[in-house]
């Protein structure tokens, strides 16, 4: 109710395929950079402990600028997804909506609101893309900072008798390839990003709080008379603001019931309560005596028909629409 259809579809399409493809393809590369980086720290101490030291004493320098970056592009990440989800919800109401759109000579105010979401869009998108992208480059630079000072320190040593050319000339190999698997993280952070924040709307959406359970025991109406009556209901759609408050009615079976009222006087709210679309907050609603919490929600839903004001047709033949909740009509 406090989303639109295509906002909720965005977290169920585009930010599940983003999780989905950094699984699939940066996490194996981090795996394997890790792994890479352990097994040439080992190959670089069995030469020389000192230039070991030298070249992992500029990693911490590297997080830094990392963390100053991820500060700046993240809450951009964030911005692009809800952006992006905004705009799925724009454009499937524009599509569900179409022809109330066209009847009211809404396209102006349509176009307006898309290029309003779609800057949004691209504003959070080109700022996220440019921040993470500065992350390689400078990964690249403080790296060879590195290379440079191991090369210098590695020729004092051969000049003053300490260490083999060949054991220099290993252990430079052995930085370059220890500085890929880095900046090669560093490549994929912009991903990452857009995963932590894709990842957050997926799990906000799977925390939302789930319908109460269906009792053990449920009862099950055979013989419907088909009473139905409303005993001290309360109900708010927020707890602390409720709508119906203490509400008693009965309707006797065989009588027509209208139920009028100016829009938001709680019309549509009674037929949902009835269909246990909501919980009560208090009170019951009651079909021949029984509460239909000791009912189940699709036994409850069977005793009745609903027609809808907005009809709503699937995809498939007259027929398979005709008997869509009754197979044997």
């Amino acid at each position: 109710d406090k989303r639109t259809y295509g906002e909720v579809l965005s977290r169920v399409t585009n930010d599940v395929d983003t999780v989905g493809q950094s699984l699939n393809q940066s996490l194996s590369q981090i795996i394997t950079s890790v792994i890479m980086i352990l097994g040439i720290i080992i190959m670089m101490l069995s030469i020389s402990w000192l230039l070991t030291l030298i070249t992992i004493l500029v990693l911490p320098l590297s997080f830094v600028f990392i963390a100053i970056i991820m500060k700046k592009s993240q809450p951009q990440f964030i911005k692009q997804q809800k952006s992006l989800g905004e705009l799925n919800g724009h454009v499937e109401e524009m599509y569900a909506g179409h022809m109330v759109m066209r009847v009211f000579n809404g396209e102006k105010t349509s176009i307006k609101k898309f290029d309003q979401i779609n800057n949004e869009l691209y504003q959070s998108a080109w700022k996220s893309q440019f921040f993470s992208g500065l992350i390689y480059p400078l990964m690249n630079f403080i790296g060879n900072l590195g290379y440079v000072a191991v090369a210098v320190v590695g020729g004092w040593l051969a000049i003053q008798g300490k260490m083999k050319i060949g054991d220099i000339q290993a252990f430079i190999q052995y930085v370059q390839q220890f500085n890929q698997p880095i900046a090669q993280t560093a490549h994929i952070s912009n991903i990452l990003q857009s995963t932590i924040a894709a990842a957050e709307r997926v799990f906000e959406f799977l925390a939302e709080k789930e319908q109460p359970k269906e009792i053990d025991s449920p009862v099950i109406l055979t013989d419907v008379i088909g009473k139905v009556e409303f005993e001290n209901v309360v109900f708010g759609y927020d707890t602390d603001k409720t709508i119906i408050k203490n509400l008693s009615v009965k309707i006797e079976p065989g009588h027509r019931v209208a139920i009028v009222g100016p829009t938001g006087a709680g019309k549509t709210t009674l037929v949902n309560l009835l269909m246990r679309f909501y919980e009560v907050n208090s009170g019951s609603i009651k079909i021949d005596g029984i509460d239909i919490k000791d009912m189940k929600r699709s036994d409850v839903r069977k005793l009745f028909g609903m027609v809808l004001q907005d009809t709503w047709l699937f995809n498939g033949t007259i027929r398979e629409n005709l008997n869509y909740g009754n197979k044997d009509a």
